[in-house]
């Protein structure tokens, strides 16, 4: 794909990128495809598909108690716990705001991990990374954002989650659905949006403006950016997905750079 070629004019050192279809046909890479990239908080949806599998496995249910009183493993993965950005503090009740919280991560991968009885990272390699072949991705501490990963295997996830063989394509379908609609919130890097829709772990487009995804990019376009100038898109409606990585951090560069690379990719797919 010949969009993908604007990555050269990003002002990064290294970027890769690659557009993958639901069928796992990839439609185009540029760049060093196994180099692996910080992920930032990328690292969430591998997370939170983690946390599904250990959903449909029993070790866990949606809407068990965990995180602050009040708080489940809903909450946690749709940041309405209540849990504050990067403390482990309270600053609301559950299910009243959206407050994005790396925190509330970190208390989901403790809660599955005591659950399942098995360290959280290992259980995302057991659950998620193994069976895809992800053999270039490692979780290194947070995981809210300590993954390490390669546009090459994140384009398996993205075929993946596009059409689940790991979860049941309904379980995905409620992670793409908004959880507790209406709420506002910030969304980290572009500000107060009212509705902040997420569903579980994945952020959801909407009508979200300004937003990383592209201005063309369908309402149900859902996905995730990281700060080390990440980002992982599905948009339903295209029939594909877009992974991009670089090695800086996100920055007014990114906001300027992602949205206008987005509607580039999305007019060659049409």
């Amino acid at each position: 794909m010949e969009s993908l070629r604007i990555i050269d004019t990003w002002p990064v050192t290294t970027a890769a990128a690659a557009v993958v279809r639901a069928d796992g046909t990839v439609l185009g890479t540029h760049g060093p495809a196994d180099h692996r990239f910080p992920l930032a908080s990328v690292t969430k949806p591998l997370a939170a598909y983690a946390a599904l599998v250990a959903y449909e496995e029993g070790a866990v249910e949606l809407d068990e108690p965990a995180g602050p009183e009040g708080s489940t493993v809903r909450h946690l993965l749709a940041h309405t716990s209540g849990l504050a950005f990067d403390e482990h503090r309270v600053t609301a009740p559950p299910g009243n705001r959206r407050l994005y919280s790396n925190a509330g991560f970190e208390v989901l991968g403790d809660h599955i991990a005591k659950a399942s009885g098995i360290p959280f990272a290992e259980y995302l390699r057991q659950a998620v990374l193994e069976p895809l072949g992800m053999t270039s991705t490692t979780l290194d501490g947070s995981p809210a954002r300590d993954g390490v990963s390669a546009v090459a295997d994140l384009v398996r996830f993205a075929a993946e989650v596009q059409a689940p063989r790991l979860l049941d394509p309904r379980t995905v379908l409620e992670a793409q659905s908004v959880v507790h609609p209406g709420l506002k919130g910030v969304l980290p890097g572009y500000g107060h949006q009212s509705p902040n829709d997420w569903g579980l772990g994945f952020e959801i487009r909407d009508s979200k403006s300004p937003h990383w995804t592209g201005n063309t990019s369908s309402p149900a376009t859902f996905g995730h950016f990281g700060q080390s100038g990440t980002f992982l898109w599905i948009d339903p409606v295209a029939g594909a997905s877009c992974v991009a990585l670089t090695d800086r951090a996100f920055g007014p560069w990114a906001a300027q750079a992602w949205t206008p690379f987005t509607d580039a990719v999305l007019a060659e797919l049409s």
